[in-house]
């Protein structure tokens, strides 16, 4: 028997059926997916699509494209995973635009990728590795680019050495010395990508004007003569921080040199100070402290501004140079307990640096000087005295003299406050000028060798001081790198734990330690 159900149950089933229909997402449901649509200026077909001046890499494009072109694009960098849309992509040229600069992950995600063309855009160099993640990729075009052929495209070559990719022949634009020469011929060992720099590795607070390393008992140390501070202070390397930290302080009223000396395992300090006399000071463990056990004469030492120390027959020495008008620059000579004066030199010229070489299998001193220019003292063994011998040349304000070897051969820096700097080369009877490196307010020069470099460091009162590189082809020195640091007036290199430190002193500012750091041009 048919059931009539009373009107509001008929009304109340409209309105739950009428609530169903309505919830959200029902009728969405029932839409048709939203195909993506081919950008304005592109025309596609079914798995390809042609851009034609298009402003920026479109942000999508029909389902199932498997080929893209670009060409007179808009734009001239390509971002990273401008592409990564495309994950079915097998073959994408983007040639005849202007595209200048690519990002290293600019092909990123395309796995399917096969052929590609760069070709005919302006591209100098590639970001390394750029090819890294196209696995199956069997064709590169690069033609119709400028390439420069230096360390940033060094992996370019490795790459080609060793991948599958067919690459057609591309050629080097520059530099001159490889224009026009075809890429796939250049080998790895034509590129010299190995260079350095210097950075800021630690900071001392302090003002000091010398600095000298040493080692003893096993450790690493550094002093530092600070004249405002009334210190000649030693600092310790630390294995386990990785940096200098303060070991121990000297009294002193005006150290401008604090010269430290290992004889029969026993660390003697030798501290020149502009006033109350210069002294020597040994170093006693236990307890441990520096303990003053000679005075120097301050008759003939009235004004110490550097001191030297040197073995002669197995003997040790060390010459203090006096820059006043009274002293005189003096050699002391090591007996069984202490230093005692053997030789004065070179009276009332004013000294500013004493420099111990050999030269030709004789001992040699020379005397920098604000008054006359450089003397050169030469070692007479019968009589255990250095004789005048020469001077080096005619120029006058040489602040410092250092030597150094290059390959056997001698050299000499002359640094000047006022004027150039000289290199001379030494031709068996006299050194030569070679070479002219601009100076002015240089009063510390200083060369160095890390691992196969040979450096040279001019400081400068005035400006930045400036780092060389020897350069074997032209035997010349080269301009390296340029240092911020003030009135510098020592330099010392420290090469621990596989670290080379350069430590400078400085007279206005502070006291810095620069580290010396490989760096592979070819690897950025």
């Amino acid at each position: 028997m048919l059931e009539i159900r009373p009107r509001w149950v008929r009304l109340a089933c409209l309105s739950v059926l009428c609530l169903f229909l309505c919830l959200p997402g029902q009728s969405d449901s029932r839409r048709a997916p939203k195909i993506p649509r081919c950008p304005a200026t592109c025309s596609c077909t079914k798995d390809s699509a042609f851009c034609v001046d298009t402003k920026a890499i479109p942000k999508s494009f029909p389902p199932g494209i498997i080929s893209l072109t670009m060409v007179n694009a808009a734009f001239t960098t390509i971002p990273e995973g401008a592409f990564s849309h495309l994950h079915l992509l097998q073959f994408l040229f983007i040639e005849n635009n202007d595209i200048q600069a690519l990002s290293k992950h600019t092909f990123r995600g395309l796995k399917s990728l096969t052929h590609l063309s760069l070709s005919n855009n302006n591209l100098q160099q590639l970001p390394r590795e750029l090819f890294k993640h196209l696995d199956i990729l069997t064709d590169l075009d690069l033609r119709g680019n400028s390439f420069r052929c230096d360390c940033k495209i060094k992996w370019l070559v490795d790459w080609m050495e060793k991948t599958n990719t067919s690459v057609p022949a591309i050629y080097c634009a520059s530099p001159f010395e490889f224009q026009g020469r075809r890429i796939r011929d250049l080998t790895p060992r034509d590129f010299n990508c190995i260079s350095a720099d210097f950075a800021v590795y630690e900071t001392f607070p302090f003002h000091s004007v010398s600095v000298e390393s040493y080692e003893f008992n096993g450790d690493q140390f550094v002093a530092f003569a600070q004249p405002d501070s009334g210190f000649c202070t030693l600092y310790i390397w630390d294995h386990v921080e990785m940096v200098f930290r303060r070991f121990h302080n000297i009294t002193s009223r005006s150290a401008v040199y604090c010269k430290p000396v290992v004889i029969n395992n026993t660390l003697y300090m030798v501290v020149a100070q502009l006033f109350g006399g210069s002294h020597i000071y040994k170093w006693e463990e236990d307890p441990q402290r520096f303990v003053k056990i000679q005075d120097i004469d301050t008759s003939r030492v009235r004004k110490p501004n550097f001191v030297e120390t040197f073995q002669l027959d197995g003997e040790w020495y060390f010459v203090v140079a006096d820059s006043s008008k009274a002293g005189s620059t003096s050699i002391y000579r090591w007996y069984s307990n202490g230093f005692y004066s053997h030789q004065s030199l070179h009276p009332w010229h004013r000294d500013t640096h004493v420099e111990f070489l050999d030269v030709g299998g004789k001992p040699h001193l020379i005397l920098s000087s604000a008054s006359q220019p450089p003397v050169v003292y030469q070692w007479n063994r019968s009589q255990k005295q250095f004789a005048f011998h020469s001077q080096i040349t005619e120029l006058a304000d040489v602040q410092m003299v250092k030597h150094f070897w290059v390959r056997k051969v001698l050299y000499l820096c002359l640094t000047r406050f006022i004027g150039d700097s000289k290199i001379l080369r030494w031709e068996g009877q006299r050194f030569v000028e070679i070479q002219t490196l601009p100076s002015r307010g240089s009063m510390a020069v200083y060369p160095f060798i890390v691992g196969l470099r040979q450096y040279l460091i001019l400081g400068s009162d005035f400006s930045f001081s400036r780092v060389y590189l020897w350069d074997d082809l032209t035997q010349r020195f080269q301009p390296f790198q340029e240092l911020n640091m003030r009135a510098p007036r020592g330099f010392s290199l420290v090469s621990v734990d596989n670290k080379d430190i350069l430590l400078a002193a400085s007279f206005k500012g502070n006291t810095l330690a620069y580290q010396h750091l490989v760096v592979d041009l070819s690897a950025k």
